[in-house]
């Protein structure tokens, strides 16, 4: 476990992480040991119908120290990184420690590096590119649509990348790095703040997270996928949950529990992958710290 006694109490914490990692229970910690409010950097935790699957706090959890941001936006609502940040401003604004956590690198670099003030993405722009991501070859059809320089900065193999590159271009004409030049300041630079991330080993990972989705299926996430499924649909926002798609497709008859496990835990690495690599290419300049 890291050391908290390293931390100033009076600074803001950042702990980024792979899924599986163990930051939610490092964050607790320094809640519990200094003071503070955990505030969730996660994309998929904020949303309210999937709380084993996405592994948001237990009741138990956020009853030991001060929780925000976590399952408080409907599974319908396309939130967005603006919106996250514009809640996170709020709560600082209250004189609160904060100690944000989470492994959606995207909200860290918008709160750390600043966020282009792009218009909001009409509805009919966000229904084309939706359909287009879940689409064959639609993913290739959004990467040739988009404009040179955006396509040489974005990662090409993230899907929802791609689609926010598409979307800003369609709705705005102008390329999503155009936007990005001109970013204010950030809100929070890495200067005045404590910023951590989690470096896991691959195996190590890989291990835990097999053993985190049979908890989650001991826990209920079967029984919470059931519950989803009379409002499923592949394009509402937090079906994005990994291991929703897998344990819906189950309770439809259509792949046996074990399928949907094996599927669900391939998701999750990769998806941890992707993780690991983004922080290592942007967070060159945080304290990477070992596991527990």
């Amino acid at each position: 476990m890291y050391d908290i006694t390293r931390l100033s109490p009076e600074r803001p914490v950042l702990i980024a992480g792979p899924t599986a990692s163990g930051k939610s229970a490092l964050a607790l910690a320094i809640a519990e040991a200094q003071g503070g409010t955990v505030v969730n950097a996660d994309a998929l935790q904020v949303y309210s119908d999937w709380r084993v699957l996405t592994a948001r706090p237990s009741p138990e959890d956020e009853a030991r120290a001060p929780h925000a941001l976590y399952g408080h936006v409907a599974g319908t609502h396309p939130y967005s990184v603006g919106e996250w940040l514009s809640q996170v401003r709020a709560l600082a604004s209250g004189g609160s420690r904060l100690i944000i956590v989470g492994g959606t690198g995207l909200y860290f670099s918008a709160l750390t590096e600043g966020l282009a003030a792009i218009p909001p993405t009409p509805p009919e722009v966000r229904a084309t590119a939706d359909a287009l991501r879940l689409a064959p070859g639609g993913l290739a059809e959004m990467i040739a649509a988009l404009d040179a320089e955006t396509a040489a900065k974005i990662d090409l193999q993230n899907p929802m990348r791609v689609q926010r590159a598409f979307e800003v271009l369609r709705a705005t004409g102008r390329g999503l790095a155009l936007w990005q030049a001109e970013t204010p300041p950030p809100d929070l630079p890495l200067s005045r703040a404590q910023p951590l991330v989690i470096d896991a080993e691959k195996d190590w990972l890989n291990a835990r997270i097999s053993q985190r989705f049979d908890l989650m299926l001991k826990e209920g996430a079967l029984a919470e996928a059931a519950a989803n499924l009379p409002d499923w649909a592949p394009g509402k926002p937090s079906s994005k949950a990994i291991g929703a798609p897998e344990l819906i497709a189950h309770l439809a008859g259509e792949i046996t529990l074990k399928e949907a496990r094996s599927r669900a835990i391939i998701a999750s690495r990769q998806y941890a992958k992707r993780q690991r690599t983004w922080f290592r290419a942007r967070m060159q300049n945080w304290q990477p710290i070992r596991p527990a």
